[in-house]
């Protein structure tokens, strides 16, 4: 695993893909690397969360209300809403393997917002598809 920010592209993760090579420095710049192993609760259901997580490497199971609602692997991301609006999570996280992350905090989050606003758009993109696919399970 650990194979590091500058090995990770970017520009793959579509929240990203606006960017250009400048921005996207800057946000690699702005990550920490984070390894953590299996069955690890990386966010917590109800908990005011102030991280955004990339995922690497491995993958992790999102439950609400104790059931699963979804498996996260590689480029999926989470934790945007806690960063935006500062609530509680709406979600918990937890690793079903090893997996290497890349964390982006509340502090990193605000400085990339105010110098790269490509990344506000790409995010409120990022909730109006998470809304329209809440959306769509409220009535499957």
């Amino acid at each position: 695993m650990a194979r590091g920010p500058l090995a990770t592209d970017l520009k793959s993760i579509w929240l990203f893909s606006g960017c250009t090579n400048a921005e996207l420095r800057k946000i690699r710049a702005s990550l920490d690397e984070v390894q953590v192993p299996a069955d690890k609760l990386l966010v917590e259901e109800g908990r005011v969360g102030m991280e955004f997580f990339i995922i690497v490497d491995g993958t992790a199971a999102v439950t609400r209300s104790g059931k699963k609602v979804a498996t996260l692997g590689a480029n999926d991301h989470f934790g945007e809403l806690a960063l935006l609006d500062r609530r509680p999570r709406s979600a918990s996280v937890q690793s079903e393997t090893p997996m290497d992350l890349l964390v982006l905090s509340q502090r990193q989050f605000n400085t990339l917002i105010d110098s790269v606003p490509t990344i506000a758009r790409k995010m409120l993109a990022a909730i109006a598809r998470r809304l329209r696919e809440a959306d769509a399970l409220a009535y499957d």
